[in-house]
């Protein structure tokens, strides 16, 4: 029925040796009541549940509970039904997804479910269109390269997209085994990351993972640029050395994609961790994810006098009076009002794109009335 890649250990089964049932078994990747109710319809379809652990260009690998074997099973699936154009809805690693195992030439990916968080950063290029790099996150670990001096303008742009995915953001200051003071880099990078939660780790030495380990559960997102030691930290979180590594270019300390797709694997202590390729470009989709990243900025705005204070000339404002008295970094307010720019160019090409498509669909809509028109012939008006 299945075109099976790889069949993990058979999970324990019931004292009466019945099969165990399959969300008992996807449990292991995150299943919960949620998508029972999800896909109770999907099932009644003679559909199979399963997640998304890898996708490639129109196909992906997906964990399933075979029905024959009563053990998850990785098979391939086709995505070509459910795809179409570079969209949002496009399936991505960490959908839950109905499989239909009768799909000819090849076992085929039905439908997607929805969604409860979503990574999205904006389109290369100057293209609005958004790009899903992981699905149903709990927690977005970003990883930070202590062997230069972090980019805090970078982290800020990385947080804000955390944010707006709708889970938890946690900053890995990794590679601590290289410098001295990373526990000083530590303090300057919290005061720009309001509520998140910032560690210091070293996969080389182990320093901080078991602190990591236990602030991760469910399903944990990596992100960071090329060389920030995703695949390293990933092979020490996981304990076997399931990617592969490169090293750093020395002149720059700028790292190669190793990882060329992202990629979700189990946890020893439970959970699932994705790892996604090095991000050169992070630009952001637009959003609330802002706000939660700058939550100061934000608090000072509504002490200003005036309500739609712009913070420029306007008597009794706050922001301007905290960056006066230093409580405000300029480099801080800088980064900000960068990041809102691009936040609302995304809001007005989203807002063209829209409008466009609702003008083509009134002019669709408009021909074919004017061609359902039946011409009157003849000397009288009709009655």
């Amino acid at each position: 029925m299945f075109d099976a890649l790889s069949t993990s250990e058979d999970l324990p089964v019931s004292s009466e040796d019945l099969p165990v049932p399959s969300e008992d078994l996807l449990a292991a990747y995150g299943w919960t009541e949620r998508q029972t109710e999800q896909f109770a319809p999907l099932a009644e379809a003679g559909l199979v549940a399963g997640r998304l652990v890898r996708v490639d260009r129109g196909q992906a690998d997906a964990v399933i509970a075979d029905p024959g074997t009563g053990a998850l099973t990785t098979v391939r699936a086709d995505t070509r039904p459910v795809s179409g154009a570079e969209t949002l809805d496009n399936p991505c690693t960490g959908d839950w997804v109905a499989v239909d195992p009768y799909a000819e030439p090849m076992t085929a990916v039905a439908a997607v479910l929805p969604r409860a968080t979503a990574i999205v950063r904006k389109g290369a290029g100057k293209r609005s269109e958004g790009q899903v790099l992981a699905a149903n996150v709990d927690t977005v670990v970003i990883a930070v390269s202590l062997a230069a001096e972090p980019d805090l303008g970078r982290v800020e742009r990385f947080l804000a997209l955390a944010h707006e995915s709708g889970a938890e953001p946690l900053i890995a200051l990794t590679k601590a085994d290289l410098v001295d003071d990373a526990e000083y880099i530590r303090a300057d990078v919290e005061q720009i990351a309001p509520g998140a939660t910032v560690l210091v780790v070293s996969a080389e030495t182990g320093e901080g993972l078991d602190v990591l380990r236990a602030c991760l559960g469910g399903t944990t997102a990596l992100i960071g640029q090329s060389g920030a030691g995703k695949s390293t930290l990933t092979n020490a979180l996981l304990g076997s050395e399931v990617m592969a590594v490169q090293r750093t270019r020395d002149s720059d300390n700028k790292g190669r994609h190793t990882t060329t797709t992202r990629e979700m694997f189990v946890l020893p202590g439970g959970g699932v961790l994705i790892d996604t390729p090095g991000l050169r470009g992070v630009g952001l989709y637009g959003g609330e994810g802002l706000q939660q990243a700058f939550a100061e900025i934000e608090e000072l705005a509504e002490a200003c006098r005036f309500p739609d204070c712009s913070h420029r000339t306007e008597p009794g404002c706050a922001v301007r009076a905290a960056l006066a008295d230093g409580t405000l970094a300029h480099r801080r307010w800088d980064s900000y009002l960068k990041l809102q720019r691009e936040n609302e160019w995304i809001a007005s090409r989203s807002d063209a794109r829209l409008a466009a498509e609702r003008e083509r669909t009134w002019k669709a809509r408009s021909k074919n009335a004017r061609g359902n028109i039946r011409p009157w012939h003849g000397s009288r008006a009709p009655k």
